[in-house]
């Protein structure tokens, strides 16, 4: 299983970005799927995630600002970030989550995303 993130990048404050992310492997389809985020010194958070049959979930920090849209029949993910404000810089990690037992969650390479006048 591969996620391939694309998207990122530098903005002015109130400026939107947007970050899309594939999962591909042979038969792979994923239970959840979404965008986490991290800077240096933290742990990484949830940034907005859709679980297959259910909610979009958001962190509080973002509701409002970010849309996650989610392709289940081709796996993709799609985050349009909107409003940005200099506290949404960090890297960010797409993520899928399969619930195995126990759950397994294949990430993707990181994309930075920086918030900055």
């Amino acid at each position: 299983v591969q996620l391939q993130a694309s998207g990122g990048g530098l903005v002015q404050p109130g400026g939107s970005l947007s970050l899309s992310c594939a999962a591909s492997g042979s038969g792979f389809s994923p239970n959840a799927m979404g965008w986490y985020r991290q800077v240096p010194g933290k742990q990484r958070e949830l940034v907005s995630v859709n679980i297959r049959g259910g909610n979009t979930i958001y962190a509080d920090s973002v509701k409002g600002r970010f849309t996650l849209s989610r392709d289940i029949a081709n796996n993709t993910v799609h985050l349009q970030m909107d409003n940005l404000k200099p506290e949404d810089t960090a890297v960010y990690y797409c993520n899928a989550r399969a619930y195995y037992t126990p759950p397994y969650d294949y990430w993707g390479r990181g994309t930075q995303v920086t918030v900055s006048s």
